[in-house]
């Protein structure tokens, strides 16, 4: 997955003019891409990392980076399934309320009770979610967006950086399955699509 750190980085530097928009999400995906393949970050094995042709994405789309109303209602521990018999211990933080293609929206957002004790992920926000593109043009098992619990009651949410977890590459990772109600009707066309080499 992208590294949290990684991505504020980059948006920093956005933020601040150093570079543009297409080229920090540019760079994320080449950062993202090395990591796969680099040995020493340990996510692929070495068989994997022969058999690895690189990663696909939607054009960035500006209209993918869109502003939601935050409504925080935290609610009790749960289990969130996952790929495999691991049960990660999560709860619901609060919902987003968005329009994307005029269609509105709503996707619920989690906190890894395990994570958000760790130096800095205390305020790390977790979006898993399906959508219409959903084993098709993208991972059938749903993507991920990362966040950082939003100051107000607005956050920008950028689905040019939504991604794939570990299970789209090997068959070895235990990954969080999005709950029912993140499925969202339309058409996301942007981030991070199925691997090449994996259809």
């Amino acid at each position: 997955m992208y590294k949290l750190t990684l991505i504020l980085l980059v948006l920093t530097k956005l933020s601040f003019g150093q570079i543009s928009y297409e080229d920090s999400l540019t760079q994320l995906r080449y950062a993202h891409a090395d990591e796969l393949k680099n040995p020493k970050s340990k996510i692929l094995n070495e068989l994997e990392i022969a058999a690895f042709k690189g990663l696909d994405y939607f054009t960035v789309d500006k209209s993918y980076r869109v502003e939601a109303v935050f409504k925080k209602k935290k609610g009790k521990k749960f289990k969130m399934p996952t790929s495999t018999d691991r049960t990660p211990i999560y709860r619901r933080y609060g919902y987003f309320y968005f329009t994307i293609n005029n269609v509105a929206c709503t996707l619920t957002v989690y906190q890894n009770i395990e994570l958000m004790s760790k130096l800095g992920y205390e305020d790390y926000l977790f979006v898993p979610f399906r959508d219409a593109t959903s084993g098709n043009e993208t991972y059938g098992g749903g993507r991920y967006i990362d966040l950082k619990i939003p100051q107000g009651d607005k956050i920008i949410i950028d689905f040019n950086l939504c991604y794939n977890p570990y299970c789209a590459y090997s068959y070895r990772f235990s990954c969080p399955i999005p709950p029912g109600e993140n499925t969202l009707t339309v058409r996301v066309e942007a981030g991070e699509k199925i691997p090449f080499g994996h259809e």
